[in-house]
């Protein structure tokens, strides 16, 4: 490791850890510290001590990466400790719920620091607010507005399924964006070219998190609806594609009046990001774009943010509710959270489903909508049962 290099500690050394954080922070100047708890990943990290990291699409590029090194987050705990305790940026792609298990390792790291300026903390999530989430788990370490400034991030690259056999090298599009909130900066410079600073971040993450995540789940519970087994194949679908651009129609709607979005240039952001998730070069599975339909049901999430929002202001979002009537049905036999959902819709009255996993209480504009779309699925799958 070169001394003379700045630190980043990355939690997560996946696909957008290496494809996207990790190679952003790389280019930037700073050596990487990946911590992960992948045994087989990290060793082959160390390993080979480089990755190949491949943009997909029209006029394909390669780029090797070897500035950095890989730490098993639990095994080398104490190491990563000391890494924590000299680095200028910390970072995380390992999913919003796993952020309060990384927070106790950063907290040690942030107390124990030695460089006499604050680092900077960012979770690098499909979250609105992640680094809020991750700061509240960490907020009891003494000090700690002299040991760290947070800030919040909105992130965008996708990255689909990787061959078998491929690690540590991984592939992604070609187009990314990390946006970050300077506000809570406290004058410090990052020195990222590959990123956008704003003083207000809300509107990128909602931008981001209603137009692409929710086209792009869309398209894998209506396309599983209507038997496609990938993305692409299922935007080729006319019905699947006609409902995808509806829906963004009722996402644009919202996004437009909140934020004073120019129309023109929103509009040509939607199709830019339709041109982005029909590209070959980065499909996926259906299978894997739905999982976690809980987390994707709640409140401020992909389908139930801007249908509640819709609600507030137009009244029935009709094409958003259709998806969350297929997200409802979403199969997935190696998703755990398939068949939790299914119990918590036998176990709860539509009125508690509504409230409890999707955050719509019984006086929200939302709420008859949704109850009715449940209420209409469970009919569904009773009327299923008895022809079974």
């Amino acid at each position: 490791m070169s001394s003379e290099r700045p630190i980043a500690v990355h939690f997560g050394a996946g696909n957008i850890g290496r494809g996207f954080i990790g190679s952003v922070l790389q280019d930037a100047g700073y050596f990487v510290v990946f911590a992960d708890v992948n045994v087989g990943l990290i060793h082959a990290l160390n390993e080979r001590g480089s990755y190949t990291l491949t943009e997909l699409g029209a006029g394909s590029q390669k780029k090797t990466y070897t500035n950095y090194r890989a730490l098993h987050s639990v095994e080398q705990r104490s190491e990563l400790i000391g890494q924590l305790a000299k680095a200028e940026i910390i970072t995380a792609s390992v999913g919003a719920n796993i952020l309060p298990l990384i927070a106790p390792v950063i907290a040690e790291g942030l107390s124990a620091r030695t460089l006499s300026k604050p680092a900077v903390v960012m979770a690098c999530e499909n979250a609105i607010n992640a680094t809020d989430i991750l700061k509240s788990e960490i907020r009891t370490v003494e000090n700690l507005d002299s040991l760290a400034v947070f800030a919040n991030t909105a992130v965008d690259r996708i990255v689909p399924i990787q061959p078998d056999g491929s690690e540590p090298d991984v592939a992604v599009e070609a187009f990314c964006e990390w946006v970050i909130d300077s506000g809570n900066l406290s004058g410090i410079k990052l020195e990222i070219p590959s990123a956008t600073f704003v003083d207000r971040l809300e509107p990128f993450i909602e931008r981001k998190l209603f137009t692409v995540n929710t086209s792009h789940l869309s398209a894998a519970y209506l396309g599983q609806r209507a038997g496609h087994a990938t993305v692409v194949l299922a935007l080729n679908d006319p019905a699947v594609m006609k409902k995808t651009k509806a829906v963004l129609e009722e996402t644009s709607k919202v996004l437009v009046r909140k934020h004073n979005f120019d129309p023109a240039a929103h509009s040509r952001y939607v199709k830019k990001t339709l041109k982005r998730i029909t590209s070959p070069a980065i499909d996926d599975q259906v299978e894997r774009v739905g999982r976690d339909p809980i987390r994707k049901l709640s409140r401020l999430e992909r389908l139930i943010g801007p249908a509640a929002q819709y609600a507030e202001h137009y009244g029935h979002p009709e094409h958003l509710l259709d998806v969350i009537s297929a997200a409802l049905a979403f199969e997935n036999d190696d998703d755990p959270e398939v068949a939790r959902l299914q119990l918590l819709l036998t176990s709860l009255s539509t009125s508690e489903f509504a409230q409890e996993v999707c955050g719509i209480s019984s006086s929200h504009p939302l709420a008859q909508y949704l109850v009715e779309t449940i209420d209409n699925h469970k009919r569904q799958v009773a009327r299923q049962g008895l022809l079974g």
